[in-house]
């Protein structure tokens, strides 16, 4: 019975019950269309992941089927994404045996499910706030430089020659080299670059219709007809069937080997999946729950990986087209995975005739997506420290590797953030005689002081980097002062966090002014700090007496020192 009510719950069996029978042609007309994007989508992407191209269709098939049960969102397409593609490559490529694409299949299909497992556990543990370490800068440079890591890594495919050579600058300089030899096949790259102009013409002047598939279609036709089977690169035909769950060939060792970079794909998915998700999801007025969403992308994961996928997350490219389609729920995924199944089962042979040169073309416009230099130009604008974050997740991704890139970039933020905490604005505050309250003299160098009195405010958590600063501060503002010093107050509103290091420095500071004859007060202490300090013994050093709810009231207390 509980296991019964627990199935209820799910948010696919939920819409079930819920569902309106006007809603069916909807779905199912989003459904088809969808269909004509994720075959090509999900050929192109596995081979960008340095797997084959029918590998794509099992990440798309069993993912779709498995969120349509579990996730939250209602018209969300997951599936295989640029933004993971290289982050795959990278983590199986230096394990796989050459040559052998099935012990490759194996690789990915373990890493969807660490992947899959790190999201499920991070949904119970509540963690989707982990994504707010990939900060706007950071998703910025990244997605540019993976566009320009995929865009260079389909070249070779789109004119029809392979090179050897790792790294982005490695490989620009074989296609160099090549394209000066004249490796390039012309018949490959006629057909490439034809099936490029072919889908951005479409998506320019006629975007109703999906010119991703009339250039695949009009690829396998010409191949098909023409006999170029044998005279350019193909995709390949499928394999008969669907795949069984296996992992064999994988080793301990090997998984070893694939959890961290699980972690950080872990990452990015749920990053890309969340945001489309509170997007879509805001759209239609509903709301979906981070926790349950990261959850779910865990479960497709999981289930991808068993049967010969790998990781996948929510798609920027295909949910648009799937709302604008009229997808009303969950069952567009459905039948855009039903499509393909039927696809892999009827016509397995159908792209023996897809020329890999097309293929490239499909990656190439979807990874061109990804490149958004406007953004890059308003955020040097905006900051020039964000500008320069952005910057180097954008180097460190496309020179040093994706997932090394990203941990950088990280660290970078991390950096920032404590160089602004560790420097913050601080300044004297006075009095003005047209604003009420109390103002920063820099910004209002008419303002007065009041004799006797300094205000002063620090806008940053006191803690061990910059408890000193903050000392010195204090002092210099009272050795400054034209009048000699009775009282200082502090304006601690901004000071949100308190360690030990730095009550040892305000302990220091209260030392050095009641030497002076001079009182150290607070006003506007958040209740959390103020229970710090009682909790790291100074309830009796700074009674209540020391503090004041606001500025106006410490300085009427000043004012009224000698009327007591």
């Amino acid at each position: 019975m509980m296991w019964a009510e627990s199935l209820g719950r799910l948010p696919g069996i939920a819409t079930a019950r819920e569902y309106r029978r006007e809603w069916l042609r909807a779905d199912i007309t989003a459904g088809l269309v969808l269909t004509a994007l994720l075959i090509p989508a999900g050929m192109g992407y596995a081979e960008a992941a340095g797997l084959p191209a029918y590998a794509g269709l099992y990440a798309t098939i069993v993912p779709l089927l498995a969120y349509a049960l579990v996730g939250p969102s209602k018209i969300l397409v997951l599936g295989p994404d640029s933004s993971l593609a290289p982050l795959i490559a990278a983590a199986i490529i230096p394990l796989a045996v050459v040559g052998d694409s099935e012990n490759a299949l194996a690789l990915a299909g373990v890493l969807a499910i660490l992947v899959g497992l790190i999201l499920v556990i991070g949904g119970f543990l509540r963690l989707g706030f982990v994504t707010e370490l990939l900060s706007k800068p950071i998703r910025l440079g990244y997605l540019n430089a993976i566009a320009l890591v995929v865009v260079v890594g389909q070249i070779p495919k789109l004119l029809g020659f392979s090179v050897d050579a790792s790294g982005l600058l490695g490989e620009i300089g074989e296609i160099g080299k090549a394209l000066i030899g004249g490796d390039v096949d012309p018949l490959a790259a006629a057909i490439g670059i034809g099936s490029l102009v072919v889908i951005v013409a479409f998506r320019l002047w006629v975007p109703v219709v999906p010119g991703v598939l009339v250039a695949v279609v009009a690829a396998i036709v010409l191949s098909a007809t023409a006999g170029l089977i044998d005279d350019i690169g193909m995709v390949g035909a499928l394999p008969e069937g669907l795949p069984l769950p296996s992992v064999g060939g994988v080793t301990w060792q090997d998984v070893g080997h694939l959890i961290g970079p699980a972690a950080g794909i872990a990452l990015i998915a749920f990053a890309d999946t969340g945001v489309l998700s509170r997007t879509f999801a805001a759209r239609h007025g509903e709301d979906v729950n981070g926790s349950t969403e990261m959850k779910a992308i865990g479960v497709a994961n999981v289930a991808g990986g068993l049967f010969g996928g790998f990781p996948i997350s929510a798609s920027g490219s295909r949910t648009p087209v799937a709302e604008q389609s009229g997808a009303r729920t969950q069952l567009a995924g459905v039948v855009g995975a039903l499509a393909v199944l039927v696809f892999v089962l009827v016509a397995p042979g159908l792209t023996a005739y897809l020329p890999d040169a097309t293929l490239a073309a499909v990656v190439i416009v979807a990874a061109c997506a990804l490149i958004d230099i406007g953004g890059m130009v308003r955020m040097w604008r905006m900051s020039t420290v964000e500008f320069g974050l952005a910057v180097a997740a954008f180097l460190g991704v496309a020179l040093v590797g994706v997932l090394q890139g990203i941990l950088v970039a990280i660290g970078l933020s991390f950096a920032a953030v404590i160089a602004q905490v560790w420097q913050p604005h601080r300044t004297e505050l006075v009095e003005t005689g047209d604003l009420a309250g109390f103002h920063d003299i820099e910004r209002h160098p008419d303002g007065h002081r009041i004799p006797g009195l300094v205000l002063v405010r620090f806008d940053a958590p006191l803690f061990f980097a910059n408890g000193e600063i903050f000392d010195e501060f204090v002092r210099s503002v009272v050795a400054k002062a034209p009048d000699p010093v009775e009282w200082v107050v502090i304006a601690t509103e901004p000071i949100t966090g308190l360690d030990t290091t730095a009550v040892d420095e305000l302990v220091d500071l209260d030392t050095f002014l009641e030497g002076k004859g001079i009182r150290l007060a607070f006003a506007e202490m958040k209740g959390p700090i103020k229970d710090r300090l009682i909790r790291f013994g100074l309830g009796d050093r700074f009674d209540s007496t020391h503090f004041y709810p606001t500025l106006e009231a410490a300085v009427s207390a000043f004012h009224a020192r000698n009327s007591d």
